[in-house]
């Protein structure tokens, strides 16, 4: 457990705060580009800001402050028209990246993007979306880095038919076996979770021993300061950002990036949209329909009975522990080592910032930024007594194989 004042450091990320300071160190996402379809300025709520999506005179975008009126919404869509522009608020700029426009809302230059396989791969092999979730980013992120979680939380109580699950997480056959993921993470529970210090955040190491001296290994990422990087399936990889609306809501935003074939980006979006209501992209299962439970599902179907989409779950997760998680009251254990390790990344962020020492922080040397690549993140079966040599050897063979230089 952990002191308010602490929480309250950690968690909060308006303009002036500790957080906020370091995460304004970043590119962030701020509108998907099929957003941008729709009529200019395009509201953006940031990090705490009202802002707005502008084309400036030489047709590049730009955020720019908007004039927001007392008791708006955190997530507010107003016509085009309705929209007003502070003059004198600051202005930030705004480089689109494989489907999503990211933007730059703190001092200085802005760093590089990393060379990480999303911004690498052939636009036909990537796809974005994004969601609302309402709570804090924090509580978002912190479930992305725990391996345990999928074992409860996602737990398939049946294994279905593994052709008509494309584009679903958790529902494909572990590489180089016959083996249903839903199974290994139903039949094998407590994984050994390894954590270690990388130049781009965590790289987070479970391992499900499993019989005959095999071992299930799954790698998975934190990126810096509120992204990660999973598997999605044997051939795709999610990279998603938690991106805080303000201190009480966020938007997750996904780059789904594909090893092999291109992406079918019109069933992946289909897919979602069935999920979510535009423009908001909030979630049609929440907390006024109990997220669509079904108390029969749960006894035959599902852990959560809440359907078969993670997102749902992890939703229902992050939001029950209120807008803003009391981590005044939580008891940390073994299969947490990935969110102690963070959070003492971020609070050695905030103090390096407080000393004026940007550099210290993860991707901000401008010399090492380009040099950082992948990051892996892969599901692989592998003999117990080298499961490392062995999964790095079955990412080597996936990038082997790739239409597009994913060389490392």
């Amino acid at each position: 457990m952990i002191s308010q004042q602490l929480n309250d450091t950690i968690t909060r990320i308006g303009p002036k705060t500790e957080a906020g300071t370091v995460l304004r160190c970043y590119w962030h996402p701020a509108a998907l580009v099929e957003e941008l379809e729709s009529q200019f300025p395009i509201p953006v709520n940031l990090l705490g800001e009202r802002l707005a999506l502008m084309l400036d005179d030489a047709g590049d975008l730009r955020l720019m402050t908007r004039i927001s009126e007392i008791g708006e919404p955190p997530v507010f869509y107003p016509d085009a028209t309705e929209i007003k522009i502070e003059v004198t608020g600051p202005t930030y700029p705004v480089m689109v990246k494989k489907g999503i426009a990211f933007a730059y809302l703190g001092d200085g230059e802005a760093p590089e993007f990393p060379n990480f396989d999303c911004f690498r791969a052939d636009d036909t092999h990537v796809f974005a979306f994004k969601g609302l979730w309402e709570c804090n980013w924090l509580q978002a992120l912190e479930i992305g880095i725990d391996p345990a979680h999928a074992s409860f939380l996602h737990r398939f109580l049946k294994d279905d038919d593994q052709g008509s699950n494309y584009g679903k997480q958790f529902r494909d056959k572990v590489a180089q076996t016959s083996i249903p993921m839903t199974q290994v993470l139903r039949e094998y529970p407590r994984p050994d979770i390894n954590v270690e210090e990388t130049d781009y955040g965590l790289k987070i190491t479970a391992l499900r021993h499993m019989d005959n001296g095999q071992t299930h290994v799954r790698i998975t990422n934190q990126i810096f300061p509120e992204a990660i990087c999973i598997p999605m399936s044997r051939e795709m990889t999610i990279t998603q950002w938690h991106v805080p609306i303000d201190d009480e809501n966020c938007y997750w935003f996904t780059l789904f990036t594909s090893f092999k074939e291109p992406v079918n980006k019109e069933l992946m979006r289909a897919q979602r949209l069935k999920e979510h209501e535009l423009p908001t992209y909030a979630p049609l299962k929440n907390r006024e329909n109990s997220y669509g439970y079904d108390p029969q599902e749960q006894a035959d179907e599902t852990y959560t009975g809440m359907g078969m989409d993670i997102n749902v779950h992890d939703q229902w997760a992050v939001e029950g522990m209120g807008r803003i998680q009391n981590r005044t009251r939580e008891h940390l254990g073994r299969s947490d080592k990935a969110i102690i390790r963070y959070r003492r990344i971020l609070r050695q962020a905030i103090d390096a910032m407080g000393a004026g020492n940007r550099n210290a922080l993860p991707m901000q040397d401008g010399e090492k930024i380009q040099t950082i690549i992948g990051p892996l993140s892969n599901d692989a079966v592998a003999p117990t007594e080298n499961w490392s040599g062995a999964s790095h050897q079955a990412d080597l063979e996936r990038r082997a194989a790739c239409p597009w230089d994913a060389s490392v």
